[in-house]
């Protein structure tokens, strides 16, 4: 039984069932009362470091890889290395990042062509809604305009009827918008 506790297991019902097979004729109660303090004593077995948790990778993903802290950086490097699949998905998470913040909109189709022939389950979905609204989304990595201004505009009109519990008909909305 002490073999059976250097290896790790520690489970009363389980040690109570092999050692009643070879002829133990006592109780369960008195094995676990004998288990007690050797459990306590017994060394854990070994654990494995735990994953890092998908928000932490995605967020290492979402991230430029010179901005992230060298721990990071090697969680990371870890992660790409045992997993290929993500490692491809980091690779075009990477190459669109280039693409949004460049405004290199002229190199919106050979991604989707890259994403696509490289079978990327994940990011169907996403290439499903660039594709839907094509136009804008081209227009949007492309040109220099910018709506910005609009949807602060939108924000602090949301905010006015925020401020005014549901009560903001028409009307009293137009007069505060007017006055502010």
């Amino acid at each position: 039984m002490h073999q059976r506790l250097n290896a790790g297991i520690t489970n009363a019902t389980q040690l109570f069932a092999e050692i009643r097979v070879r002829g133990y004729r006592g109780s369960a109660t008195t094995l676990r009362t004998y288990l007690q303090p050797l459990r306590t004593a017994a060394t854990p077995p070994p654990t494995r470091p735990r994953p890092p948790k998908v928000r932490r990778i995605t967020a290492w993903l979402l991230r430029h890889p010179d901005t992230l802290h060298p721990d990071d950086q090697a969680g990371l490097a870890t992660i790409r290395a045992a997993c290929p699949h993500l490692n491809a998905i980091a690779d075009h998470v990477n190459a669109f990042a280039k693409i949004l913040t460049g405004r290199h909109g002229h190199r919106l189709n050979a991604w989707i062509t890259a994403v696509t022939a490289d079978d990327q389950p994940d990011l169907h979905s996403f290439i499903a809604g660039l594709r839907r609204d094509h136009d804008a989304v081209l227009n949007g990595l492309t040109l220099p305009y910018s709506s910005g201004v609009i949807e602060g505009h939108v924000n602090r009109i949301k905010m006015i009827k925020r401020q005014m519990y549901g009560r903001a008909n028409l009307d009293l909305l137009r007069k505060r918008v007017l006055l502010s």
